[in-house]
């Protein structure tokens, strides 16, 4: 009791100019102890006085009849305050029910009836105090949680930030065309996508998606998509910039996470693609004949698991016309109300529907798909997208 009341100011409203000193003689040991911080006031005007005065009082104990403003009034101006850790004990004559009923009405957390039993009082004062300590109890946990949550969207403002936005992202580019979406399933996600001109005739693009979700996958989705990224823009091959980020972050990385990764380069004139797939769900290869194929697995394993992994990389060659569609597994796993997966076979088949479409247009069906299939159900995980179509070697 001795930490709450130290932090909690208890003020006595009533006019009777005898009843200070006999409280004071009453709860001297509490009072010389640090037990109760006592003031006093006379009527309802003082009474708000001292409130501004000290904003630390947390229960007021008030007669009903006082002059200048009364005990009932007193508890309107009190309730016009909206402080759910102020608490008011009321005082009245014994019977008197009528003002009891009105004074719990207009918020009154108790009331006591004269004489005062100074053992009741006692009790009731006690209680009172503990009811505030977990109001404030309440309100600070209900401060730090607004304060996390601003955290977690300042942190998703971050992470989206990082992520390639601006579509289309290299306008004045006739021989590809490239679009991709991120839907975090939290505040914050471990999926991730990222692309960029290795030289003028190089596009290294890359997908991934780390494991575990909220903040410390966020966290490591984007040490993953820098390092992938920086080693990427050297030029290197695919399998070598793979082996060097799994390298630094077997080294870096915490808590057993990891990360399924593919990541390509396109050869923007001749259409073929160099790419290595880490642990990551195969893409898919729509021709622009309407046929769609699996792109073959390389046999990477996850990155960030197993130190000196050695990588191989493998080819594709896109035609004019045909789009590579990478994703995560949050669109293959979303699951509906009768736990039935979205899976491979539904998102087969609507890229054989929609092979005409744009490949933005194709993203968002996809993802409109998605969500009315598992509409009831809570996104469990991230869902990330992209789409690359190659138009062929034009002049530029």
């Amino acid at each position: 009791m001795e930490q709450l009341t130290n932090q909690i100011k208890i003020l006595v409203v009533d006019d009777e100019v005898d009843l200070e000193p006999l409280v004071r003689q009453r709860f001297r040991r509490q009072i010389r102890e640090g037990v109760y911080d006592l003031l006093f006031a006379h009527n309802g005007l003082e009474a708000l006085t001292k409130l501004i005065e000290n904003p630390e009082i947390g229960v007021i104990l008030s007669d009903i009849n006082m002059p200048e403003m009364d005990g009932l009034t007193l508890l309107l101006k009190l309730k016009e305050l909206k402080n759910p850790a102020l608490k008011t004990v009321i005082v009245s004559a014994y019977g008197d029910m009528e003002n009891i009923r009105t004074a719990m009405n207009r918020g009154a957390f108790d009331f006591l009836t004269k004489p005062i039993n100074f053992e009741d009082l006692e009790i009731t004062i006690s209680k009172t105090l503990e009811e505030i300590q977990l109001v404030r109890q309440s309100m600070e946990e209900h401060h730090q949680l607004l304060s996390i949550r601003h955290d977690l969207e300042t942190a998703r403002e971050i992470q989206q930030a990082i992520l390639p936005m601006e579509f289309p992202p290299f306008p004045h580019r006739k021989d590809f065309d490239i679009f991709a979406s991120m839907q975090a399933a939290r505040e914050v996600g471990g999926d991730f996508y990222d692309f960029f001109m290795i030289d003028n005739d190089h596009l290294g693009f890359v997908i991934g998606d780390v494991s575990g979700k909220g903040v410390p996958a966020a966290i490591f989705m984007a040490v993953s998509r820098t390092l992938i990224r920086a080693t990427g823009l050297k030029g290197i091959p695919v399998d070598e910039c793979i082996g060097y980020a799994n390298h630094l972050l077997c080294n870096e990385s915490v808590s057993c996470m990891f990360v399924t990764v593919f990541y390509g380069i396109l050869d923007t004139c001749t259409g073929e693609i160099d790419y290595v797939n880490g642990g990551h769900n195969p893409p898919y290869l729509l021709r622009s004949g309407g046929t769609l194929e699996q792109v073959p697995l390389t046999g990477g394993t996850i990155l960030g698991f197993l130190d000196h992994e050695q990588y191989k990389a493998d080819k594709i060659k896109l035609g004019p016309g045909d789009t590579l569609y990478l994703y995560t597994d949050g669109v293959t796993e979303a699951f509906n109300k009768e736990n039935e997966a979205f899976g491979e076979p539904r998102l087969e088949s609507l890229l054989k529907e929609h092979r005409s479409a744009s490949i933005q247009e194709l993203v968002n069906i996809t993802i409109g798909e998605v969500h009315q299939f598992s509409e009831g159900v809570p996104q469990s995980d991230d869902i990330t997208l992209m789409a690359i179509r190659y138009n062929g070697e034009v002049a530029r």
